[in-house]
Formats: structure tokens, sequence, C-alpha cells
């Protein structure tokens, strides 16, 4: 690997790594990431340290493409990483327009410009925090830490379905009401169906969902997950509750 831990530069003076197989350590196990950069380099490292530290993350280049992808899966993102300097729409005016549909979702607004006016503006547009390039990587996993730390409007409902209980404020899980040990692409799987139950998802959808746009679709690494989640839940008696939906995908 050639990523440069301790500092992000701004631009074309940093070290790029390799583009597959980055190993994975669970800093953000379970995250998912919107990067908003234009340089694609600089927005392609970003992406691979985030991803090596457990995230699923996607990347886009332009203003407009940000704005219709973070309406369109608001749900799903835990943050999103927003530069400035971005074509067809500049990163002010995607946050605004973000807040001003109601997408609550974190925005770290990672830039180099580093006046105070640009900070100000961003933090009114509706950025939750604001880091300059370049950066140590410890003060983005911080500051990422610290976002997802802040309590939301309001608590999260926990998810039930038959035996099933899901509480995504305690990222806990339990069957007939003993707790159930999984994994945290397990979990993320698990939330996926119990907010849509009875609903028939292809692998594509799965893929889209819960893994990043990179993930190799032909892979059959959704029916590994998807048959030790249903082997985890039988366990604990919750035998039927996932359903293989043949030739399409499954359902809850």
């Amino acid at each position: 690997m050639n990523i440069v831990f301790m500092d992000i530069p701004h631009r074309r003076s940093y070290a790029v790594g390799e583009r597959h197989n980055v190993p994975q350590c669970n800093v953000f196990p379970d995250m998912r990431v919107l990067i908003v950069e234009d340089d694609k380099q600089f927005g392609e490292t970003l992406q691979r340290l985030l991803q090596k530290d457990g995230a699923a993350v996607d990347l886009v280049q332009d203003g407009e493409a940000a704005e219709r992808h973070a309406r369109a899966y608001q749900d799903a993102y835990d943050i999103i990483l927003l530069d400035l300097t971005l074509p067809g729409k500049d990163g002010h005016a995607v946050c605004a327009a973000l807040r001003e549909h109601h997408v609550r979702t974190p925005i770290l607004i990672v830039s180099g410009r580093h006046a105070t006016q640009d900070i100000v503006h961003a933090l009114d547009s509706g950025a939750d925090d604001y880091i300059t390039k370049p950066f140590s990587v410890p003060e983005l996993q911080a500051r990422i830490r610290a976002l997802l730390r802040r309590p939301s409007d309001q608590q999260e409902s926990v998810l039930r379905h038959g035996a099933i209980t899901l509480d995504p404020n305690s990222h806990s899980v339990t069957c007939n009401d003993e707790s159930v040990n999984i994994t945290p692409k397990e979990y993320s799987l698990l939330e996926y169906f119990l907010r849509h139950p009875g609903q028939v998802h292809t692998r594509d959808q799965i893929i889209n969902h819960v893994w990043d746009f990179a993930f190799e679709s032909f892979s059959n690494v959704v029916d590994v997950h998807m048959k030790n989640l249903r082997k985890k839940l039988e366990q604990h008696g919750g035998n039927g509750l996932m359903k293989t939906v043949r030739g399409v995908g499954y359902r809850l």
C-alpha cells in the first residue's frame, strides 16, 4: 500500500494506493459515506482510505450529481464529505439545497479554501463541520467520529418483524428475545430488509444499498452473507423469516 497515512495533501503531491483489495481495519464498520470531490485522484485516495477503515464509500465529482444522489439515497448515508470547488454547482449551493430539501445527513466540508469567509459561509449554508486541505488522517477520523456521535433530531424507532428486533440506537439485534451476534455487513443487510418488509429485493438492489458502487455485482458475496445471516437467525428460532425468491432475490 502506498496511501500516505500521516497527511493527505491538496491536489497532486501525494502517493496513491492500489485500486483493489484494500485491507479493512474496521475503524468505521457499517458506515456508508458519500464523497463529493472534483479532483479524481484525491477523491479516490480518500475513498480507499475510508474503505480501509471499513466503510462503504461512493464517489461523485460534480455538484448537481451530488445533490441528486444525496437526496435519492439520503437514508443510506451516514455522512457526506463535500468539497466546495465543484463543476455545475459549488459546495455551498449543494449544502444549502440539501438542507432546504430536509436532508439531515451530517456534512463535513473538505476544502482547500482556508479563508474565514468560506468557512463561515459553509457552516451557515448547513454544513456540520469544516476541515481544510492538507489535513492529517487522524484529524479526519476524529471529526467523522464526532459527527457520528452527535444525536439526531430524534431517536430512531426500533425495527421489528416477527421474532426479530433491531435497535438502530444501540446497534443491537435480538430474535425471540435472544441476542444475535452478527457482523456489520449482516447488520446492514438485516436493517435494509426490516425497513422494507414484504418487498422482494434483487441482488443488484441489495448491492446498491449495502455495498458501495465499485462492488463487483457478479460476485456471489450477497448470497454468502444472506446464507450466514439466515443461519444465525435460525439458531435463535427465526426459521423461515428470510426467504429466497428463486430467480429474483430475497424477501423478509
